[in-house]
């Protein structure tokens, strides 16, 4: 049975005129059916992948590109079989993206992905110094998937290997398709199980408030809201992303952050926990990638460097809901600079997401033995924010100048109507 192809989007926000204008961009799913011998449904998949490459340019440089999987493919390779099952989708000049599957009595799993690149192809990898074709591999966990279900994953899940990030998302799969059919029940990623939502409070305790029981002649008892609690400044996470585990860092950041989301009609706030979190990312010439995973939330800030700036460009938060937005420009600053803010800013990054920054200092590109370079400070924490304050109460003492001039004025011009003859 043919799934109905599915549209997904996504919410990108543009910055013009310093304010953020949301708009809707389609973003299409990939999906696929591969047959048996029989011509029978034994494998199907409709998902969405992005890649993020880092290759060598010429001088010794490097560059990152991103790109996704596109809707048209070829399952040329793909292979069923009663315990063990390959989908192969292929694209491009020479790319390919591989998951291999066995089965387990009643279960089965995904033991591999396989992601393969041709670096020859120019329209992909502009300027490669290379021209060889590239094959990584990663263990994806997707495990104890029931026989006769999809797996399903709404969540973006990011896997890191050597100079390549995956992220895959909104994905629907189902290997040992049972009798030519795809199966309406499905077995759920972790990410995606319900989770009960519980107010922060100062302390780390939670509190369990039980709703009364009331029958119709019971009247029901007045309620006193009780205010949110305020949340205590966020610790600071200090954060370094290196390309080879015994090599020097290219990417450094050091912050406390806040997210607030809402959720239905509900706004949240919650404290981004640095303890535990697992930090990836990519570093190039002209882009770079910081990636954040704690056993909630999934953080993706991506910098652009442009005209010896650089700047967030795109932030990326995976959550429920899951916002996203692609046309920033913050944190800007000298390349081979760090940018910092020790006060706190507020970001609107979309109409679901604001984002909350405490001591922060970030560098994404030209970072020199692993540590901070000089940096250049954001207009909160500049001498010249005192000037605020000063030019709103110049201005306001013009202002009732100019309304007591005009009304003397004004006195003046009756009195001189009313002069005796």
């Amino acid at each position: 049975m043919f799934a109905t192809f599915l549209c997904y989007y996504h919410i990108i926000a543009e910055a013009i005129q310093g304010q953020l204008e949301a708009e809707i961009r389609p973003s299409y799913a990939t999906e696929v059916s591969v047959n048996n011998t029989d011509n029978k449904l034994c494998l199907y998949a409709n998902l969405m992948v992005n890649f993020s490459v880092t290759y060598e340019v010429a001088g010794n440089k490097s560059e990152t590109v991103m790109f996704e999987l596109p809707e048209v493919v070829t399952t040329q390779g793909s292979l069923c079989d009663n315990t063990s099952s390959t989908l192969k989708l292929s694209f491009g000049k020479g790319h390919s993206w591989a998951v291999a599957f066995t089965k387990k009595e009643e279960t089965y799993q995904a033991d591999s992905i396989d992601f393969v690149y041709n670096l020859n192809d120019s329209t992909v990898f502009p300027n490669a110094s290379s021209n060889e074709t590239v094959s990584v591999t990663v263990k994806p966990g997707f495990t104890d998937i029931s026989m006769d279900t999809c797996y399903s994953c709404k969540s973006k899940e990011v896997f890191q290997a050597d100079a390549v990030n995956q992220t895959i998302w909104n994905m629907l799969i189902q290997a040992f398709v049972v009798n030519g059919s795809k199966s309406e029940q499905s077995t759920s990623c972790t990410a995606d199980l319900p989770t009960t939502t519980v107010t922060p409070t100062t302390n780390g305790t939670s509190a369990t408030t039980v709703v009364p029981v009331t029958n119709s002649t019971t009247p029901v008892p007045t309620t006193t809201p009780t205010p949110t609690p305020t949340l205590p400044v966020p610790s600071t996470g200090k954060y370094s992303y290196k390309p080879d585990v015994n090599g020097t860092a290219c990417l450094l950041a050091n912050f406390g952050l806040r997210i607030g989301f809402t959720q239905g009609e509900k706004y949240q706030e919650m404290n981004f926990e640095p303890n535990g979190t697992t930090v990836n990312g990519s570093c190039g010439v002209n882009s770079s990638e910081l990636v954040l995973i704690s056993d909630t939330i999934t953080i993706v800030f991506s910098f652009m460097s442009e005209s010896n700036k650089f700047y967030l460009h795109a932030l990326s938060v995976t959550a429920k809901p899951s916002p996203a937005n692609s046309s920033l420009s913050l944190f800007e600053a000298t390349v081979g600079s760090s940018y910092m803010c020790n006060k706190q800013q507020n970001y609107n990054i979309t109409d679901l997401l604001t984002l909350y920054t405490f001591q922060l200092q970030i560098q994404p590109f030209g970072v020199s033995k692993g540590l901070f370079s000089t940096a250049e400070e954001c207009f909160l924490d500049s001498d010249l924010s005192f000037l605020v304050p000063i030019a709103v109460g110049v201005a306001l003492s013009f202002l009732i100048i100019l309304v007591l001039i005009s009304y003397l004025i004004g006195r003046r011009k009756s009195r001189t109507g009313y002069q005796s003859v």
